[in-house]
């Protein structure tokens, strides 16, 4: 889920730039600092905004850079297990596929897609039902669940998030709706 976050912290501006504008380069700083960073929650800093130092710096004896308190927002992706997410199929290998959803991509192992048999086409990027027909591809909008959660805090593209659509009100965004056309017509019926 996408969180807004205010947050206060500091900057360390080095000596060689302080004849830039000191207001820029502090908001450069700040976000080259914050932004693309997983913090130790898990939390995905996708976007900081709003950068506002506050008050005067502090120069350390020794070092000679200035530590610029600021002030910002960020905008945070923090994803949850057992949290539905929607996103698209950016992957196809031959044990299942890759989704990308928010900032972050996660795997919906071959087991986890639907209850059916499956056949693997690498090569034409696509994971085929041997008795539903149905077909994955590349590019495809999906919703799963997320059942697995390890994050990076090193390198958030490394993180290790489990995906499953097997369960009701899962899957290719098409296969939802053609069952729930199915139901209201069993409903009628």
């Amino acid at each position: 889920m996408y969180v807004i976050a205010s947050k206060e912290d500091v900057v360390r501006i080095p000596p060689n730039l302080l004849g830039e504008d000191f207001y820029k380069l502090a908001i450069r700083l700040t976000q080259e600092s914050f932004q693309n960073r997983v913090e130790g929650d898990g939390s995905y800093t996708v976007l900081v905004r709003n950068i506002e130092p506050q008050g005067g710096g502090r120069i350390i004896h020794g070092d000679g850079a200035v530590y610029q308190k600021v002030k910002f927002e960020t905008l945070m992706f923090r994803p949850v297990l057992h949290e539905v997410v929607e996103g698209s199929i950016c992957e196809v290998l031959k044990f299942g596929a890759f989704v990308r959803f928010g900032p972050l991509d996660g795997l919906l192992h071959i087991s986890q897609i639907m209850d059916d048999r499956i056949d693997v086409d690498v090569d034409g990027h696509r994971l085929v039902g041997k008795d539903t027909k149905r077909e994955l591809r590349l590019g495809d909008s999906v919703r799963a669940r997320i059942v697995s959660l390890s994050i990076n805090e090193r390198s958030p593209r490394e993180s290790k998030i489990g995906l499953t659509m097997r369960q009701p009100g899962l899957g290719k965004l098409e296969w939802i709706e053609e069952d729930r056309k199915k139901r209201e017509e069993k409903g009628k019926g």
